[in-house]
């Protein structure tokens, strides 16, 4: 699973952000690319899973990475085709997945969420609400979404219906789930990761609970052969999925116990009520951090949201 490379880079951007891009080498990254099925393929590098449709009408790319990797990213898709990059898909604002914008924009439109574009032009605060806390300074005109949608969109090509849905309050409150039915992929963003506990930015409107009902949603639709591209991790499957989602449902389930109890988020650390979900624990998110995030989810801790939904 790649858990300690991703730790690694999740914490430089976390903490460094926009920095990263002068700070680290990027010059050593390498991509790799493999197919998953159908014409999907995926792209990995270093930030966010990129998946690509690829066919004779043209690439349809999901997220790409941090902007000094533009030319390998595009580099790599020649290896596969000729044929030019005709749109982008932002699964979310973050900068891991959309730090390429501005220059695949220069060719091919960038489409995303209505939040995506608003968290990008505005700026805020990343966060848990706790420990896990970056300010992200405002992306240039360049880099957002020029097509933004409210519930979902779909791009016709390569024989693919390929289709945008948005998840309310998952991982943040502009996330959207990609589905390649024809090909029988999808493409999660980072609403499911396979490094361990996620990350859930509480400051930019997600919810643990609001991750959970999503994926409780998308998962009966999925058929049970379904190849699964994580924000980051390896190609997964149905099984996966599930697991994941039973691991949230259960540390929120002890937590909220505890809650109700009365308890304080320091009584609920020194009872260590997460210790049975341990193999989790990651070197960004932590037991301890994803403690953090479930109590301040359920207590209703919330900042920075553009908008609520129902």
């Amino acid at each position: 699973m790649k858990k300690m490379f991703f730790s690694t880079l999740s914490l430089m951007f976390f903490l460094a952000c926009l920095a990263i891009a002068q700070d680290h080498d990027f010059n050593k990254v390498q991509i790799k690319v493999t197919k998953v099925a159908g014409n999907v393929y995926m792209l990995e590098g270093e930030g966010g899973n990129i998946g690509a449709s690829v066919g004779e009408d043209g690439i349809v790319i999901v997220d790409d990475q941090y902007a000094p990797l533009a030319d390998k990213i595009k580099a790599a898709l020649k290896g596969i085709t000729d044929k030019p990059v005709r749109f982008v898909i932002n699964t979310h604002y973050h900068q891991d997945h959309t730090g390429g914008n501005a220059i695949f924009q220069q060719g091919a439109p960038v489409i995303a969420q209505d939040n995506v574009r608003k968290r990008l032009q505005e700026g805020g605060t990343a966060g848990n609400l706790g420990g896990i806390k970056m300010e992200v300074k405002p992306s240039p005109k360049a880099a957002l979404p020029i097509i933004t949608f409210d519930h979902d969109v779909t791009v016709h090509l390569n024989g693919e219906d390929i289709r945008a849905l948005h998840c309310p309050h998952g991982h943040t409150d502009g996330d959207s789930v990609i589905f390649f039915p024809q090909s029988n992929v999808v493409h999660m963003g980072d609403d499911f990761v396979t490094y361990g506990f996620p990350f859930v930015d509480l400051a930019a409107g997600g919810s643990v609970s609001g991750m959970i009902a999503a994926l409780e949603e998308i998962i009966p639709k999925l058929p049970a052969d379904v190849k699964v591209i994580p924000g980051h991790g390896p190609i997964s499957n149905l099984d996966d999925l599930r697991r994941y989602v039973a691991m949230l449902k259960d540390t929120r389930a002890v937590v909220e116990t505890g809650v109700k109890q009365g308890k304080t988020l320091d009584q609920l650390k020194r009872e260590n009520v997460l210790a049975p979900w341990q193999k989790w624990s990651g070197d960004f998110i932590t037991s301890e951090q994803w403690l953090v995030t479930l109590y301040n989810d359920l207590t209703g801790v919330k900042t920075g949201e553009f908008i609520k939904h129902n």
